[in-house]
């Protein structure tokens, strides 16, 4: 059941329901998060039964889709298009996005003008100073132009000199793994790549890309979470990974553990590579160019 939990628990029950009452008792329910020899094997080892009331969970969910969508679809028809229909999820979705939009349309915007001096001393780089105080330290922020060229003039004949310097240090946190929506993003920022156009290419890393003599070969895990859990076999894997290729030095004494926001899903571990046997650059000559780039994404996210 490499599926969505809700659905994959409806089809088990009907399944179980076809068999018949004699076969209940040996009827179980396997689950895997990635598509790989040792998490099929695993998930045989450990089968669960049916739970009813996860059963009768995704039964409330289609209930809550109907009492949604019969009553919006038929908008939809008359007002946009007919064939197109709102569910429980979506329908929120679009809702809030209208709201933001309004709240955009509502901003009044205020023209303000910033300076910036390039400085270089008899030695060393040269590097940007921005105005932000003027003689009496008040705010800089000249409202038009005609403030802004008169401050203008002044500084640019004006002598400049370092009245104090600051030292800190400034610890940077390791990223989380990638959720299905942090992914989305970064893809979209990196690439542009369009949120289908992301799924569709870490659908193809799920469920397998063909490695030689290796057959097809799961790359990733599911990559459908809101979940930042990574097993203790991934842990160990990336921490072997690290010490090996980079050295003592840049190994953490202990795993980075990320929380995971209290009302998410966590039937799913976060977006990872399933192997660190299959590094990005060892297998780029069997990957599509969209597939390099985002396994290598998400092989970058996961080490870092």
């Amino acid at each position: 059941e490499p599926t969505r939990g809700c659905d994959a628990y409806s089809l088990a029950w009907h399944l179980a329901q076809e068999l018949g009452p004699r076969l209940k008792s040996r009827i179980h329910r396997i689950t895997f998060n990635e598509i790989t020899k040792k998490a099929v094997l695993a998930a045989i080892d450990n089968p669960q039964p049916i739970h009813q009331t996860r059963f009768e969970s995704q039964q409330a969910r289609r209930i809550l889709d109907r009492i949604v969508g019969y009553q919006l679809s038929p908008l939809l028809w008359t007002k946009v298009r007919r064939g197109l229909s709102a569910g429980r999820v979506q329908s929120v979705v679009v809702r809030i996005l209208v709201e933001r939009e309004k709240e955009i349309r509502k901003f009044v915007p205020e023209e303000y003008w910033s300076i910036e001096a390039i400085l270089q001393g008899a030695t060393g780089p040269a590097f940007v100073a921005k105005v932000i105080e003027d003689s009496e330290k008040k705010k800089f922020r000249p409202e038009n132009e005609e403030q802004a060229m008169a401050a203008f003039g002044k500084l640019e004949s004006a002598e400049y000199k370092i009245d104090s310097i600051d030292k800190k240090q400034r610890k940077r946190k390791a990223p989380p793994p990638f959720i299905t929506s942090r992914l989305q993003q970064a893809a979209a920022k990196k690439f542009n790549f369009t949120a289908k156009r992301t799924m569709m290419v870490a659908q193809q890393l799920y469920e397998g890309i063909e490695l030689g003599k290796e057959g097809s070969v799961g790359l990733i895990t599911y990559m459908r979470t809101d979940s930042a859990r990574i097993s203790d076999d991934a842990l160990a894997g990336a921490r072997k990974h690290i010490k090996t290729i980079f050295g003592d030095a840049y190994l953490p004494n202990r795993p980075n553990r990320f929380s995971t926001k209290k009302n998410a899903q966590d039937a799913h571990e976060a977006i990872r590579p399933t192997s660190m046997g299959y590094p990005p650059e060892q297998i780029k000559p069997y990957l599509s160019h969209d597939q390099w780039k985002l396994y290598s994404l998400i092989w970058r996210q996961f080490i870092a």
